[in-house]
């Protein structure tokens, strides 16, 4: 992931909407939908994302009261930074497990027109 794909991760709405909502309780993807008005295709979209950049899992599968298994999102990220210096934009998260990734490059090198 380039630097300016992981800026735009954390920063868009619907996205730093789930991580702020599943920062300390875990929450299903219903839930999401309903209580910060997200559209429920879109919240898929961003958990997915999300859960392929490391920064929020599935920490448990619930049972429904009508029997129905749901999965339970819980955020992985505990600070996010970013940076641009000297000419180059940087982008630092540093994950609940102790794990820091670090996304970095020249500024020029990024195509942001082409986005």
């Amino acid at each position: 992931m380039d630097p300016l794909e992981a800026s735009r991760l954390i920063t868009d709405e619907y996205a730093a909407r789930i991580l702020v909502a599943t920062f300390k309780k875990p929450k299903s993807a219903i839930d999401l939908s309903r209580e910060y008005g997200i559209p429920i295709a879109a919240t898929y979209r961003r958990i997915h994302m999300l859960e392929k950049a490391g920064l929020i899992k599935c920490v448990e599968r619930a049972l429904t009261q009508r029997g129905k298994r749901i999965s339970l999102y819980l955020s992985q990220l505990r600070n996010a930074y970013i940076f641009f210096e000297n000419g180059r934009l940087r982008v630092r998260f540093q994950l609940a497990s102790g794990v820091t990734k670090d996304f970095g490059g020249d500024w020029k090198a990024v195509d942001v027109l082409s986005r």
